[in-house]
């Protein structure tokens, strides 16, 4: 199938597609603001300047847009990299396919670089992808996000949680993680 589009038109509306307060990231600001956790937006000194940024709790929160990070992309050097069999909002566009396969690539590296950096610079980071914000999934996401948020200020306050050991304690952090990192399997 051709484009629809001129070359021209299509620069135009290619322009348009915003990287900042996205509706995506909108839903999660608002939640977290009604939550009464206080964040900072694309702060320039970290790698990426993450989408929002959360000083408190030492953790950034990257709000990912399925297609533009190959959320379900699956190529020779990222097998499966982002596998998720519920999310139908990445698909390989027919039409210029190398260039498009190339990009996701350079999206997925990069976002993968950056979560190292941040992670190496002792930053929790967690991705929320858009398809974890439908309205069937969200409560699940968001809640899940605020439960991780809420043990992360507990470790940090030094706050002991009642776990015998160091790896129950770390089981219930990745458990409440997973509830929003994860799709659910519904």
């Amino acid at each position: 199938m051709t484009d629809i589009f001129t070359p021209e038109q299509r620069h135009v509306v290619m322009s348009h597609i915003r990287s900042k307060d996205t509706r995506p990231e909108m839903l999660v600001r608002r939640f977290l603001h009604r939550h009464g956790v206080r964040y900072s937006l694309h702060v320039k000194y970290l790698p990426g300047r993450p989408d929002i940024v959360l000083r408190k709790y030492h953790t950034v929160i990257l709000v990912n847009g399925c297609f533009w990070h190959g959320h379900g992309f699956c190529s020779e050097d990222f097998p499966l990299q982002h596998e998720s069999p519920n999310c139908n909002l990445f698909r390989l566009p027919r039409s210029h396919t190398d260039f498009w396969e190339k990009k996701i690539e350079r999206n997925i590296s990069r976002d993968e670089k950056q979560h190292k950096e941040l992670t190496a610079m002792g930053w929790n980071v967690f991705t929320i992808w858009e398809c974890q914000l439908r309205p069937a999934e969200r409560e699940n996401t968001l809640m899940g996000l605020l439960r991780t948020l809420n043990l992360i200020l507990m470790k940090n306050l030094g706050v002991r949680m009642g776990y015998n050991t160091e790896e129950e304690e770390e089981g219930m952090m990745r458990a409440a993680e997973n509830s929003f990192s994860e799709e659910s399997e519904e």
